[in-house]
């Protein structure tokens, strides 16, 4: 039986999905454009997650204007996260860089390295769907629910990302 992800790669889907969420993105194949390219996906994803951040606070205000403290306090745990993951995200460059010049990229580990990233860049999709039913929830009976929601993904996110170069070179 074919493993699907080598079917996909071998087709690069992969690539081609992640190119689909970034114009102009190259991959990782090229040593000279490595850095370049892993830059420009740090950069989407963090920019991704900084409009989810800026759509919490403005629930945020929301919440407090209507006077509901305790949902503020709640979301604040999810806005600090995403806050702190875009941050990592963004500031991982040296650490990334170095992770490229140090190993020698096989197809194995760039089929993962793509897999990887295609799947954070699919969790600020993830994570807009649930900010979206946060907004959609303010009034209503579901906020607690919704506010639980991005709290969860928010978490997965940066659970995910700490991940990001264990799961590359297992294998």
């Amino acid at each position: 039986m074919t493993d699907p992800l080598s079917k996909m790669t071998e087709q690069g889907d992969l690539l081609g999905k992640i190119r689909g969420f970034l114009s102009g993105f190259v991959g990782y194949l090229d040593r000279e454009t490595r850095r370049e390219a892993d830059r420009m996906l740090r950069d989407t994803v963090a920019q991704r997650f900084e409009e989810q951040w800026s759509r919490i606070s403005e629930v945020q205000r929301q919440l407090v204007s209507g006077g509901q403290l305790k949902q503020v306090g709640e979301l604040e745990a999810a806005a600090l996260k995403l806050r702190a993951f875009a941050d990592r995200v963004q500031g991982a460059a040296s650490g990334y860089a170095g992770f490229f010049d140090a190993v020698r990229m096989h197809k194995e580990e760039l089929e993962r390295l793509y897999a990887y990233d295609l799947e954070l860049l699919q969790k600020s999709d993830v994570l807009k769907t649930a900010v979206d039913e946060l907004v959609a929830a303010v009034g209503k009976d579901d906020l607690a629910g919704a506010i639980q929601r991005v709290v969860v993904v928010s978490q997965d996110s940066v659970d995910m990302f700490d991940r990001r170069g264990e799961a590359i070179m297992a294998g």
